[in-house]
């Protein structure tokens, strides 16, 4: 058997690394060249994809603290965890559902600032007087639009149905997984553009990729009317800039957000329409511990048997394991590599119990299971055919 350096990368919680005990994994904080490294908040650069690492696990969803493309050319498989700080996210979105629509915020800071008046007498009518400026909303009966129905989305979504408001989603890279937690109360939306023009609230749950940067702007903006918009997803896909020049206008009543900016803080200092946060989506003890359980369990089962589970950049597969020798094997996405490698494990007279083939985007993945001996000099050989980028011995 062989056995696997893990180095980890922040503040992994311990009862995810416990999960190591009794694995072929072992933990090794120092080392310099790892087989795997957890991470949480770290940012890895470069210089931390090392020679041999062959897989990063991040304990939680976004992965932008993550060289994505450098491990996909390096065939790095690189995991997240969807969906184990979703319950963490979806409560909070809700406590920004009800301090956007009901004044808390600026609640708060009237009476705060009523300790002049020190008896009951004069602070009971002053408050029955001033209370209709805070006069809010009821979520029952409102319309909720949610982009993305992901691991998260679907369950702001699920949350929005039982609050008894009118939930509209949208998500054009909708997975049937995903569909199936839908409930079936959840109305499609044909664009984001309609999902904007007819929201009283829409919150947005979304990945930070290239594609989806400032996606959330004024050419949506300009839609709305009086819309309560929060973003508990990520800071890129929201132009703020944006955000700031319709909250000057009736488009924008608030704006509710875990990722301030030096520019949003000035507007919520001098205004009570934006609210800000310090990034606690998941900052709840149980979200920490599922997370790191998640990216254990799934950089654990990679490295002892190659297969993948929650991928950012890898198809996922599984192959029940048939045989003791097994070769995983990364090629760029060409055609006739399937043939080239079975070709080429029969010149090596291995014989070929049971494989798999997938492929996502660029990169394909195999997993061959060897019914005889597998000698690190096939390994080599294999390495040697044209557009092979790693070749990897699981016993």
């Amino acid at each position: 058997m062989t056995r696997y350096q893990i180095r980890p990368y922040s503040n992994v919680a311990k009862i995810g690394l416990d999960k190591l005990e009794g694995t072929e994994c072992f933990l090794s904080e120092n080392s310099d060249s790892p087989d795997g490294i957890l991470v949480r908040s770290t940012k890895l650069a470069k210089g931390h994809i090392k020679d041999g690492l062959k897989a990063i696990s991040r304990a939680g969803a976004g992965v932008n603290n993550i060289p994505i493309d450098l491990c996909t050319d390096k065939g790095i498989v690189v995991f997240n965890t969807p969906g184990a700080n979703a319950n963490a996210v979806k409560e909070l979105v809700l406590a920004g559902l009800m301090l956007s629509s009901r004044n808390v915020y600026a609640s708060i800071d009237f009476v705060n600032g009523l300790s002049h008046l020190k008896q009951m007498k004069d602070l009971e009518p002053f408050l029955e007087e001033n209370k209709k400026l805070f006069k809010g909303t009821e979520l029952a009966g409102s319309t909720f639009g949610v982009v993305g129905l992901g691991a998260i989305g679907s369950k702001v979504a699920s949350m929005g149905v039982a609050l008894d408001m009118n939930v509209v989603g949208y998500d054009p890279a909708l997975s049937v997984e995903a569909a199936w937690k839908l409930p079936s109360e959840v109305v499609p939306a044909e664009s984001m553009e309609d999902l904007f023009s007819f929201s009283d609230f829409i919150s947005i749950h979304i990945p930070a990729l290239d594609s989806t940067k400032g996606i959330i702007n004024e050419e949506l903006f300009k839609n709305a009317n009086n819309l309560s918009l929060l973003n508990f997803a990520r800071h890129e896909v929201v132009n703020t800039k944006h955000v700031l020049k319709y909250l000057k206008k009736d488009n924008l009543k608030n704006f509710i957000t875990d990722f301030p900016t030096p520019k949003l803080i000035k507007r919520a200092n001098k205004n009570k329409d934006v609210i800000l946060l310090p990034h606690i989506g998941a900052s709840t003890s149980q979200a920490e511990e599922n997370c790191a359980v998640m990216a254990v369990n799934q950089l654990v089962d990679f490295l002892e048997t190659g297969n993948i589970k929650n991928s950012v950049n890898f198809p996922n597969v599984q192959l029940p394991r048939s045989t003791i020798n097994r070769i995983a094997v990364t090629n760029k996405n060409v055609p006739a590599m399937i043939g080239q490698i079975a070709t080429s494990l029969g010149e090596l007279d291995l014989n070929i119990a049971d494989m798999t083939n997938v492929s996502r985007g660029d990169i394909a993945y195999n997993l061959i299971d060897i019914e005889n001996e597998v000698k690190e000099s096939a390994i080599k050989e294999l390495q040697k055919i044209e557009n092979i980028i790693n070749v990897r011995l699981i016993k």
